[in-house]
């Protein structure tokens, strides 16, 4: 027997109305049938992976904190990485005007997550004009960091910069300014206010446990600030091998030399290659701001003493910046003296006092100045949108207290400073060295 021609679906070839009355049939029951499997889909139990809805340890990704950096060497790489280790945080892009750095931070994002989707920039533009991303971690050489957080703040972006953050009193006003009108968070790389033997210490400080605080000890990492200065020109790299002019950024033009690329030694405050006070003193002056309750002010006095920097606040208590005299405690030290008692602590996590009795209760020591702790405060905020501990006031007082003792000694005279209008008193010669000129195109 001849088997019947078909049509699409399988239906006999017979006539028009055979035809449509088929189609009609099997179509209902079609769709009965799919209605049926799709109630039965919405009735059963539905498996979701843990690690989507926050169970295993996993974060659901509208919990994700999207990072991108800006500028990534050897300190950047070790900040970065305690990012990494935050379960709600994916890194998602880098920038760095170096083709192997680029490489390297992309491989360091792949290797963490298993695939290929680190983005890759050269020009920071790019990178700040992504939607997507809601911070970035800056740690560009310090010629960057002030320009580089304001133009961030203006893209929409939370920032953690590296330290120091600013080049002058000016861009400290500007920064500081720039993040309150944006209501962006910022948390400066001053890492230490985060540390629990240097937040026990200052404690000690503020609640009285010293006595009337009376003087205060920094050490500023250098007290002898210089010139920047040109190296002899060598050949410039290709732009994608390295872009020498985007690297220059908003400092003074110079001709390539590869040993500026390292970026962390490059113009620190004022065109200041060791950056005087600005080394460590943005680390332990800001810590000495915190003990004095000083976190929105500035000393009002300073004053170059031989190998020292003197200081005092509108409060009578005096700071001094010493490189020598300091307990076997480690780098960053600082001390801090009342009319009763003292106490000293530093980057190993002991502290020595006048009293035992004053260290009952210090906790675990923790030495090494980690950044772990500093990192969750500013991603815990980025969430929260309250204030970090190092934010961008914090930061713009703990720098002009650097900046203006770095012009005291490279004026070599005591000079007078009105933390309310952010000038110094009397002096013309001070005030120019306030702020600097940026090279076209960049503004803050």
């Amino acid at each position: 027997m001849k088997r019947p021609t078909t049509i699409d679906g399988g239906f006999p070839a017979r006539g028009e109305a055979a035809r449509d009355r088929d189609a009609a049939r099997i179509g209902r029951r079609q769709f009965l049938k799919r209605a049926a499997q799709a109630g039965a889909l919405l009735m059963a139990p539905q498996v979701v992976r843990g690690a989507v809805v926050g169970r295993d340890g996993g974060v659901p990704p509208s919990e994700q904190i999207l990072l991108g950096a800006i500028g990534i060497g050897n300190r950047g790489a070790y900040v970065l990485s305690c990012f990494l280790h935050e379960p709600d945080l994916r890194f998602v892009a880098i920038c760095d005007v170096k083709a192997v750095r680029r490489q390297a931070v992309k491989k360091m994002a792949d290797t963490r997550y298993g695939n290929s989707d680190c983005a890759t920039y050269r020009d920071l533009h790019d990178l700040l004009a992504r939607s997507d991303i809601d911070a970035v971690l800056i740690a560009t050489g310090p010629n960057w960091h002030a320009t580089a957080s304001i133009l961030a703040a203006q893209a929409g972006k939370d920032v953690y910069c590296e330290k120091p953050c600013t080049k002058n009193i000016a861009q400290s006003v500007a920064l500081a300014e720039a993040f309150r009108r944006t209501g962006r968070v910022f948390q400066a790389g001053t890492q230490r206010r985060s540390l629990p033997n240097f937040a026990f210490a200052i404690d000690l400080a503020r609640r009285g446990r010293l006595g009337r605080l009376q003087t205060m000890h920094a050490h500023p990492g250098g007290l002898k600030p210089g010139t920047s200065g040109w190296a002899p020109a060598e050949a410039e790299p290709s732009r994608e091998e390295v872009d020498w002019d985007m690297y220059l950024g908003p400092a003074a033009w110079r001709p390539y030399n590869r040993r500026w690329l390292d970026g962390f030694n490059f113009e620190k405050g004022g065109g200041m290659v060791g950056g005087g006070c600005l080394e460590w003193g943005s680390h332990c002056v800001d810590l000495c701001q915190w003990a004095n309750d000083a976190d929105d002010t500035a000393p009002v006095e300073y004053e170059p003493k031989g190998d020292q920097l003197h200081a005092r606040y509108a409060n009578g208590v005096r700071l001094i910046m010493r490189n020598d005299g300091w307990l076997p405690l480690g780098s960053c030290p600082v001390r801090f003296e009342g009319d009763r008692e003292w106490v000293e602590t530093a980057d190993n996590g002991d502290i020595m006092a006048s009293s035992p009795a004053l260290l009952t209760g210090k906790g675990a020591k923790i030495s090494g100045y980690p950044a772990d702790f500093h990192v969750r405060d500013f991603l815990d905020c980025v969430k929260s949108r309250g204030q970090p501990r190092a934010n961008a006031d914090v930061a713009c007082q703990s720098h002009i207290a650097c900046h203006a003792a770095n012009i005291a000694l490279f004026l070599g005279r005591k000079l007078y400073f009105d933390p309310r209008k952010n000038e110094f008193v009397g002096d013309a010669e001070a005030n120019r060295l306030r702020s600097e000129a940026l090279r076209e195109p960049w503004r803050i």
